[in-house]
C-alpha cells in the first residue's frame, strides 16, 4: 500500500546544490531549442508537415521549439486509437492503473530541474513559480494514484436480505483534454492523470504557447508503461481543429481549463448532440477569476501588503487565482497604498533566467498589448500609483502597475485582465468591502485580512468564491489541502486535488444479484 499522500516541498534555490542543478538544467535545455517535435499518435511519432513555433516571451526571437500541427486528420487518427486503446485500458485493474502514475511521479521528480527550465524558457516563469507547477504537477500525480485506489475498492451499501448489491465506478470513455499555457505542467498534468487513472483514454491539446512541457510529459507516461493510444498528443490551432474535437460524437467529455470566452463555447458546443452521438457529453471546466482580497480596518496590515503584492505580481499576475483587485477600509486606505506603492518599488522584472528576477515577461505580444489596453482604461478610471509602461523590449515586459481610487462597477474592477495590473478599491466599512468583493460574474478565489474573528465567521458565510483564504494570499492552492475550482463564470467548481475531481471522469454502476 502506498503512504499517506504529503505534498512535494518546494526547492529552496538559495541552497548551493539546487542552484548548481537547476542552472544546469537551464543549458541544457537552451542546447535543445533548435528540435522539432512531432504528434503522438497510437504510441507512435506522426508528423503531419505543417508546424508552429513556440518562442521565449522573455526574448521574443528566440524560438524554443518547432511543433507539427495536428488538423482534422490528424484528430481522426489519434480517436480511432483512442477509442480502440479503450477498449482495454477501461478493465485495466485501477491498481495497475494507479501504478502508471505513481511511476511517472518518480520520473517527474527526476527530471524535475530540467521541466523548471523548459518553463523558465517557454513562460518566463521564475524559478520558483515553476518549480511550484512541477511539484504540484507531481502532487496531482500522487494524489490521484491514491485517489483510484479509494474507487477502486469495494464501495460501501446499505444491505437488503436476499440480495448482493455492488456499486463499482467505471471510466466515461475517450475524451479531450485542453489546459492552459499558465500552468503548462501542473494543469496539463492534473487533467490528464486524472482522465487516465480512472480508465479513460485522452486526446491532449496543449496552448501553443507551451507546447514544449506537454510533450515533456508525453516523454514520462511512455517510460512509466502507459499502453499506445491511451494518450494522444495533438498540439494544434483552436480554431481549426478545437470546435472539431468537441463536436465529434465520439468524444464523451471534455476538460478545459482557460478563459470565460473560451469556456462557454466549450460549454455551449458539447451540449448540442452531434449526430451518431449517444451520450451526454461531460465539460469539467476552470474559467476565469477577478479575485478580491479585502483588507479590514482590523488586519494586519504588514501582511496585508505582502501578501497582495505576492497574489497580485506572482508570475506577472498570470493567474486566475492571482488577485486583480484590492478592496480596502477606508480607515487605513491611503497607509495601505503607500505600502503597496514600497514594495512594488522592490519587485525586479526581467528575464527569468536569473534567479534574483520575481517577475517575467507576459506570454506574448497579444497579452502585452491587451495589458497596455487595460491600463490605458485605467488612468482613465483611477489614479496610478506606481508602473503603467513597458519594460525591456527585448521580451515581453510590463512593469507592476497599481491604480488606485477605482470604482467598483469600473472596467478595471470586473474585467479579467490576467497581467500584472491592480485595482485598489476603497470600501466605506466591513459592509461595503464584502458587497464589493462579490459584486463580478466570477467566484473563484479570495481573501480576507482581519483580526476580527466575527468578520472571518461572516465571510465565511458570505463571501461567494470557491477557493477562500484568511489572512494569507488568495495564490497558492495545495493539492489534497485546498482543492480548487470556484462558482459563477470561474467555471463548474471541479474542485482539482480533492476528494470529488475523479468523480468527474467516473460514472457508477450498481449491480444487484437475488440470492436464491
Amino acid at each position: 500500500m502506498p503512504t499517506e499522500f504529503r505534498n512535494e516541498p518546494i526547492k529552496d534555490f538559495s541552497n548551493a546544490e539546487d542552484r548548481r542543478k537547476m542552472q544546469q538544467a537551464l543549458e541544457y535545455v537552451k542546447s535543445q531549442f533548435d528540435r522539432e517535435y512531432p504528434l503522438f499518435i497510437d504510441g507512435q511519432d506522426v508528423k503531419s508537415g505543417r508546424t508552429f513555433k513556440s518562442y521565449n516571451p522573455a526574448n521574443k526571437e528566440q524560438v524554443v521549439g518547432t511543433f507539427h500541427k495536428a488538423g482534422v486528420k490528424e484528430v481522426d487518427l489519434a480517436i480511432e486509437a483512442a477509442q480502440r486503446a479503450f477498449q482495454s485500458w477501461r478493465h485495466v485493474d485501477p491498481k495497475e492503473r494507479a501504478d502508471v502514475l505513481f511511476r511517472a511521479a518518480a520520473k517527474m521528480r527526476e527530471r524535475r530541474f530540467e521541466l523548471n527550465a523548459w518553463m523558465v524558457y517557454e513562460t518566463s516563469k521564475s524559478w520558483t513559480e515553476a518549480d511550484g507547477d512541477t511539484a504540484e504537477a507531481i502532487d496531482f500525480m500522487e494524489f490521484y494514484a491514491r485517489e483510484m485506489l479509494r474507487y477502486g475498492a469495494k464501495q460501501p451499501l446499505t444491505p437488503i436480505e436476499g440480495e448482493n448489491n455492488e456499486l463499482v465506478y467505471i471510466p466515461l470513455g475517450m475524451g479531450a483534454v485542453i489546459p492552459p499555457w499558465n500552468f503548462p505542467n501542473a494543469i496539463l498534468v492534473g487533467m490528464s492523470s486524472a482522465a487516465i487513472v480512472t480508465g479513460n483514454t485522452v486526446l491532449l491539446k496543449p496552448s501553443s504557447d507551451a507546447p514544449a512541457v506537454g510533450y515533456r510529459y508525453i516523454e514520462i507516461m511512455k517510460e512509466a508503461g502507459l499502453p499506445a493510444g491511451v494518450l494522444n498528443f495533438v498540439p494544434g490551432s483552436g480554431g481549426e481543429i478545437g470546435d472539431y474535437i468537441v463536436t465529434h460524437p465520439k468524444t464523451r467529455f471534455i476538460a478545459f481549463t482557460g478563459s470565460m470566452e473560451v469556456g462557454l463555447r466549450v460549454n455551449e458546443l458539447a451540449a448540442k448532440k452531434s449526430e451518431g452521438q449517444i451520450w451526454i457529453k461531460r465539460v469539467v471546466a476552470e474559467m476565469g477569476g477577478k479575485d478580491s482580497i479585502v483588507v479590514d480596518s482590523e488586519a494586519d496590515l504588514v501582511d496585508a501588503a505582502d501578501g497582495t503584492i505576492a497574489s497580485a505580481f506572482g508570475f506577472q499576475g498570470q493567474k486566475c487565482s492571482a488577485c486583480s483587485r484590492v478592496i480596502v477600509d477606508e480607515k487605513v486606505y491611503d497607509e495601505f497604498c503607500e505600502m503597496l506603492v514600497e514594495r512594488a518599488e522592490k519587485l525586479t522584472v526581467g528575464s527569468t533566467e536569473n534567479p534574483d528576477i520575481f517577475m517575467g515577461a507576459v506570454i506574448n505580444q497579444s497579452a502585452a498589448d491587451n495589458t497596455m489596453h487595460y491600463i490605458d482604461i485605467g488612468h482613465r478610471e483611477g489614479k496610478l500609483l506606481i508602473g503603467g509602461k513597458r519594460g525591456d523590449n527585448k521580451g515581453h515586459f510590463i512593469m507592476p502597475t497599481i491604480f488606485k481610487d477605482i470604482a467598483p462597477t469600473a472596467r478595471l474592477a470586473q474585467e479579467e485582465i490576467f497581467a500584472p495590473v491592480l485595482a485598489v478599491i476603497k470600501a466605506k466599512d466591513f459592509d461595503d468591502a464584502l458587497g464589493i468583493a462579490n459584486n463580478t460574474i466570477y467566484g473563484l478565489t479570495g481573501a480576507l485580512y482581519s483580526k476580527n474573528k466575527d468578520k472571518i465567521a461572516r465571510a465565511k458565510r458570505e463571501f461567494h468564491a470557491g477557493n477562500l483564504y484568511f489572512n494569507r494570499k488568495c495564490t497558492g492552492a495545495f493539492v489534497g489541502a485546498h482543492p480548487f475550482g470556484g462558482f459563477n463564470m470561474s467555471g463548474t467548481d471541479s474542485k482539482a486535488g480533492g476528494r470529488d475531481y475523479l468523480l468527474l471522469f467516473l460514472q457508477a454502476k450498481t449491480m444487484s444479484e437475488k440470492i436464491a
